[in-house]
């Protein structure tokens, strides 16, 4: 008897314990809850409705969009709304449903009118999010921020346009989200709207927008009556250039040193730069020397040869300019580099004129070389 007794005893006892236990999981769980606040209720992706933009590009379509924020998890922090009577006291993460590179492409691909006639832009997303502070008399304000970069893609490189900042702000209800989508939709349009109208007012005049390139060439014959003489048929070398003291240890009759450069200036009419190039072959007097003995007309010909021969080279590099083989955006540094390819082919020029005429002692091959120099110059159009 007491053997049972006491097992009924323990019985209860345990009973109490596993009640007692059992209130007291109850009661983690409900400090636990009070601990995190109030239940907060889950936020759905946003998704942009799909309505025509009010924009109707003429000179550029959207290739492509470029997520390049620095916080990509989502595009907003929302406050949800509120569960019963507890407000939500924490923003959560919301993203565009699907990402929010693919759902932009998406929507402007629908929405914006997509010629792929025009330029090619493509749209960079340096910063688009959505940021609300605490509910407060249960409203919610929030503001959304947008900074986007647009580059036209050309000839399968991209040339940077222009950046374009904005924002605006919103105060909704707390139990409400209706006013985040089209705020989103709003900034975009803004972005485009004011890209559209720089577009619309640069493209004819910007070098950065230009479509194709023409080269002209000008000669400046002008003779100034200084230190450099300029060619021109009608005005030949004379002895009178040659102003510089012979070179005493030289065995040569006479030295001339031509050369020749371009300047030049370009302007972007309908959309088409205008390379203007003035060229310039010359020869400096103060460089210039010849012996008294050797002033004769034989020796001033060789020397009016070399001065041909640059007059040749410079014909030769306005045919490397034409314009197929410049690169729009990169014009300037590959005539520079042609300039320089064709200033070693005069300098290479020269030295096989002077050597295979020996310098002009040699007279059948000095009749050679004028009659050649004399075609080539009558095939350019230098010379009747």
């Amino acid at each position: 008897m007491k053997f049972r007794n006491n097992f009924k005893s323990n019985h209860l006892r345990g009973k109490a314990y596993r009640r007692a236990a059992l209130w007291a999981l109850v009661l983690l769980v409900i400090i636990s809850m009070w601990a995190a606040g109030p239940p907060v209720a889950s936020t759905e992706p946003i998704i942009l409705k799909e309505k025509p933009l009010p924009i109707a590009p003429k000179e550029f379509f959207i290739a492509n969009v470029i997520d390049e924020r620095q916080n990509k998890k989502a595009i907003a922090y929302l406050f949800p709304a509120p569960v019963g009577a507890a407000m939500p006291t924490k923003a959560v993460p919301v993203d565009l449903k699907g990402g929010t590179q693919v759902a932009l492409q998406q929507y402007l691909r629908k929405n914006l009118p997509h010629n792929t006639k025009l330029r090619p832009v493509v749209m960079h997303l340096k910063e688009l999010n959505v940021t609300e502070s605490a509910p407060a008399k249960g409203r919610v304000e929030g503001r959304v921020v947008s900074h986007v970069m647009f580059s036209y893609l050309r000839d399968g490189e991209e040339v940077p346009l222009m950046d374009h900042q904005g924002g605006i702000k919103y105060n909704r209800p707390a139990s409400q989200q209706d006013v985040v989508e089209p705020s989103i939709r709003q900034v975009i349009t803004e972005s485009l709207r004011y890209f559209d109208g720089w577009m619309n007012q640069e493209a004819n005049r910007s070098e950065l927008l230009a479509k194709s390139l023409k080269v002209s060439f000008t000669d400046y014959t002008t003779d100034r009556k200084d230190d450099t003489v300029f060619y021109t048929l009608s005005r030949p070398l004379k002895w009178m250039d040659f102003l510089a003291n012979p070179t005493k240890e030289s065995r040569y009759a006479a030295a001339v040193y031509p050369g020749f450069a371009y300047e030049g200036r370009n302007e972007v009419k309908n959309g088409v730069i205008h390379l203007n190039l003035t060229m310039k072959v010359f020869v400096v007097k103060s460089a210039s020397w010849a012996k008294a003995a050797a002033r004769d007309a034989y020796t001033l010909n060789h020397e009016q040869r070399h001065f041909d021969i640059v007059k040749l080279v410079a014909e030769r590099f306005k045919q490397k300019l034409h314009p197929d083989s410049l690169t729009i955006g990169d014009y300037n540094s590959i005539m520079q580099y042609k300039y320089i390819e064709s200033f070693r082919e005069m300098n290479r020029l020269q030295e096989q004129y002077d050597r295979e005429t020996a310098h002009g002692t040699k007279q059948l091959e000095q009749a050679r070389w004028n009659q050649k120099i004399d075609d080539e110059l009558r095939a350019f159009k230098v010379k009747k």
